[in-house]
């Protein structure tokens, strides 16, 4: 007589099985939770959005400032006695000022880039349309986090990016390259000055010290540097006639596909490192870059820029780049009146520029 027999699970297969299956449901889990958090932010902007949208309906029926706050202040009362808090004034206003500053099609697209309603919030309070849709394309392409964001503002970024400081049509053009063709322009990420005081460089140091600062705090140089640096090599040797050299800090910039040279002076800029940074350049475009990667870019951070030196070396046109840096931050005031006046004073050149050629 045949008998069934069953076999006896082996208990190593079991917690086998277990662990795979374990690892694969987590997967589902945390998907799900990730979604469901998406689609209550989307959720959440949107709402918010539209009520400030409703708001301001209402208020523009009436041309009276009065009546647009009483009417604030009185539907703020009855929402919060029907679901408690989370409905005062200021969040109201929050939900006004988003349907004041964005079109339902530029909150969609940034929802749809998920974007959160703290990300939206904080830009909405951008008064410059500019400087407001730079922040935007670059949190979305940066990934910023909402803490990220306020930090970028809170350092100026924009005024210190080489962008600010075009003409606005070129600012538009250049964001709306961005926006359309995720594309990024150089003008985009490199800044002027570089906000290094987390070195704790004090007094007097030599260009040794300043690199060696760099690399024990690499990870806060890269953040002030922009998300998409990746540091390569220090005291890169490259040999030319049997003549060596060493490249400061090497990075790689992954949006721009292309390798980055920083070379760091402690003085003043001066003309001869133009051509220093040019030889590195090029022997890095002979025997560096690879196939599908642009040009190499060069930075060479002073303490001071030397502005007439720039101009007439035509390195705005060049493949360089010069910035200064701060191992000491000044008053924010004092910082932000210095590069306002820097943005006017480019602004204008340019603007000049360009008619003396029409």
């Amino acid at each position: 007589m045949n008998k069934q027999i069953e076999k006896k699970q082996n208990p190593s297969d079991v917690k086998r099985v277990t662990s795979a299956l374990f690892n694969k449901v987590s997967l589902l889990i945390d998907k799900g939770k990730t979604n469901i958090a998406v689609s209550i932010n989307n959720e959440l902007t949107l709402m918010n959005w539209k009520i400030g949208y409703q708001i301001q309906n209402e208020i523009l029926k009436s041309k009276r400032a009065s009546y647009g706050k009483q009417v604030v202040v009185s539907l703020s009362q009855k929402l919060t006695d029907k679901y408690g808090k989370g409905w005062g004034e200021k969040h109201l206003r929050h939900c006004l000022r988003s349907a004041e500053t964005f079109s339902e099609e530029q909150l969609l697209y940034a929802v749809r880039r998920q974007l959160n309603w703290t990300h939206i919030k904080t830009i909405s309070y951008i008064e410059d349309e500019l400087k407001r849709n730079f922040y935007l394309e670059m949190c979305l392409l940066e990934n910023w986090s909402t803490r990220q964001l306020n930090d970028r503002i809170s350092s100026l970024l924009y005024e210190r990016t080489a962008i600010s400081k075009k003409p606005e049509k070129t600012i538009k053009q250049d964001l709306e390259v961005l926006k359309n063709e995720q594309k990024l322009s150089p003008d985009l990420v490199f800044r002027d000055p570089y906000f290094l005081d987390f070195l704790g460089l004090k007094d007097t140091y030599s260009e040794k010290d300043l690199e060696s600062a760099i690399i024990a705090e690499l990870q806060r140089f890269i953040l002030e540097l922009g998300n998409d640096f990746a540091f390569l090599a220090r005291q890169k040797r490259i040999t030319i006639d049997n003549e060596d050299y060493k490249i400061d800090l090497l990075f790689y910039h992954r949006k721009l596909k292309c390798l980055v040279v920083i070379d760091l002076k402690l003085d003043r800029f001066k003309a001869a490192y133009k051509g220093q940074m040019e030889l590195y350049l090029r022997w890095l475009e002979k025997y560096e870059v690879v196939e599908g990667e642009n040009s190499p870019i060069g930075l060479i951070l002073c303490s001071d820029s030397n502005k007439e030196h720039i101009e007439l070396l035509r390195l705005d046109e060049s493949k360089i780049k010069v910035a200064t840096y701060l191992t000491e931050l000044p008053p924010v005031k004092l910082l932000q009146e210095k590069l306002h006046k820097a943005i006017s004073i480019a602004r204008e050149k340019l603007e000049n520029s360009t008619n003396d050629n029409v």
